[in-house]
């Protein structure tokens, strides 16, 4: 589909003018390996540069293929291995070693607890776990002996301590088993904002493409460096991310934890032409007082996304970072990417649309109850289908079948408006939707119109209980500390200067930072649940008399 395009319903039809990848991430490695031997393909961020550990495309496949033989050794394919660990080049090396492997990688989020890590590990039939020894205040090898006993079928399990021990057993005359690009690569547990965590099976052909062509719309150079704290356990980290840069023949710079301090010394250092950063990684960047000291010139594109991007952050980091922006959204259960907008759209779709759906995909926007395409304009859930959609929820054919139609629909769950030229503009969650006596109220229009106050940092709008109105918004917000906090009725005439009485805010509450998942989604029933319990504060407020009328 062109990029220009006039629709008359919330309806985008697939673009199949880009041709998918049929490939694997191995084949894709060995193909690398061939057409650009010496080029740098990964870097270890570290801070100190003397201790940076560097890979070519080819020393990275010879390092995957020995990862590969020593896996085989141990497992069967189609097995799943687990990875409990931050950001480090043994990741890396383990998930190209797992895919050449025919292994399935099931990815831990670092911060996981007993209890977390027990359900994930349970729920994906491990056979093996990968883990650093200890993650912050967490004795990692010493939860696993605790939990040992009730996973029976955890066969292996292997510190990254013990890496070089592993690696040793590798054997070069052992053949690597046939993998297709159709076949399962990683079992990634969706972020949990809401119960628990559900195993989604990304397969090859997904994770190799959604990375790839979202590159591509955000114009990352053949070969450039690309420089990412993303979590690797999360689609934006081992996939959007790495997997993005290895589609462009570039240099993938991994941090190991995102430091804004560092992240900007390895832009001046490795001359990093592309970063990939949640709002909340940028907001430090842009605040870091070594900022005007470093020579950014070298950075040509900004990617953001995983949680609301304002429109102020999308202005300032643009003319701060003098550089091009791009806006992806996406989800685990399709594999990553599936709209983004385009580092050359105006400035007012950069600032406040999630862009075009990505090539191959079909979008629409629909009543969640019926399935029917909703006219243009008016919000409803985000529907995709394509060659992106995961294979399912692992284990758990109920909540698969819950969430992909017999035709073959993703219910993101996701609700937007879509314009007729294709742009989608997110309103928030399905269940983020306030209902204020009948009236629809979208979170996402708020919380826009909130951080463009030059106090307001952050914004979270949330429905809270009501007795009259059945729920009122609630608005929580980080203030910017730099400057003078305003009282809530300042912050509210200026939300009434854009807003129906109805959308604003009736409650307000300022805290220090918002409850995140790890990929920099704010968890709102955190936040609706500490208004309940009187966790957080509100602030005075006396709504002005002739608005109390109205209301």
């Amino acid at each position: 589909m062109p990029r220009d395009v006039c629709l008359t319903d919330s309806y985008w039809s697939a673009d199949t003018s880009a041709e998918v990848m049929d490939t694997t991430l191995g084949d894709l490695l060995r193909e690398l390996a061939i057409e650009v031997p010496d080029r740098v393909a990964f870097v270890e961020g570290v801070p100190d540069s003397s201790a940076r550990r560097r890979w070519t495309y080819l020393q990275l496949l010879e390092s995957a293929e020995v990862v590969a033989r020593a896996l085989v050794q141990r497992f069967q394919p189609g097995e799943r291995v687990a990875v409990w660990s931050a950001n480090s080049a043994e990741w890396v090396l383990l998930q190209h070693g797992a895919a050449l492997a025919g292994l399935v990688l099931v990815t831990v989020n670092p911060a996981y607890l007993a209890a977390e890590l027990a359900h994930v590990l349970g729920t994906a039939k491990a056979a093996g776990i990968f883990h650093t020894d200890r993650y912050r205040d967490t004795d990692m090898t010493g939860v696993i002996r605790a939990i040992r006993p009730e996973l029976p079928q955890l066969r292996e399990v292997i510190s990254f301590s013990d890496w070089n021990a592993f690696i040793a057993d590798s054997d070069p005359a052992i053949e690597l088993p046939p993998v297709a690009p159709g076949d399962m690569i990683q079992i990634q547990f969706t972020s949990g904002t809401t119960g628990k965590p559900k195993g989604a099976c990304l397969h090859h052909r997904g994770v190799i493409n959604a990375a790839r062509f979202a590159a591509q719309r955000a114009g990352v150079a053949e070969g450039a460096p690309w420089a990412s704290a993303m979590p690797l356990f999360h689609v934006g980290g081992c996939a959007g991310s790495e997997i993005g840069a290895f589609s462009r023949r570039g240099t993938f710079v991994l941090l190991p934890s995102f430091d804004a301090g560092v992240m900007l010394d390895l832009i001046e250092s490795e001359r990093v032409q592309h970063v990939h950063a949640v709002p909340t990684m940028l907001l430090a960047m842009l605040e870091h007082p070594m900022l005007a000291d470093r020579d950014l010139s070298s950075l040509k594109t900004v990617m953001s996304g995983g949680s609301s991007v304002p429109a102020a952050l999308v202005r300032r980091a643009s003319a701060t970072f003098g550089c091009n922006f791009t806006i992806t959204f996406g989800q685990t259960e399709l594999n990553g990417v599936i709209c983004q907008t385009r580092p050359d759209d105006e400035a007012e779709r950069q600032a406040t649309t999630i862009g075009q759906p990505a090539p191959q995909m079909e979008v629409k926007i629909v009543d969640p109850e019926t399935g029917a395409v909703l006219p243009l304009g008016e919000p409803g859930e985000i529907w995709a289908r394509g060659y992106q959609t995961m294979l399912g929820y692992f284990n758990a054919a109920q909540a698969s079948e819950q969430a992909i139609t017999p035709d073959g629909w993703l219910k993101t769950g996701d609700q937007a408006t879509m314009d007729a030229a294709g742009y989608l503009r997110i309103t928030g969650r399905l269940k983020d939707c306030i209902i204020r006596g009948g009236e629809n109220v979208y979170p996402r229009e708020i919380e826009d119109v909130l951080t463009t106050h030059p106090s307001v940092r952050e914004a979270s709008v949330v429905g809270v209980p009501d007795p009259r109105w059945g729920e009122v918004v609630a608005a929580v917000v980080v203030l910017d500390p730099r400057l003078p906090p305003p009282d809530a009725v300042e912050l509210h005439v200026h939300c009434r200067k854009s807003l129906a009485a109805y959308k604003t805010p009736a409650q307000w509450f300022y805290v220090d930072a918002f409850p995140t998942t790890s990929s920099g989604k704010i968890q709102k029933f955190a936040l609706r649940e500490s208004i309940r319990q009187g966790g957080i504060t509100p602030q005075p407020f006396v709504k002005p008399v002739r608005e109390s009328v109205r209301a």
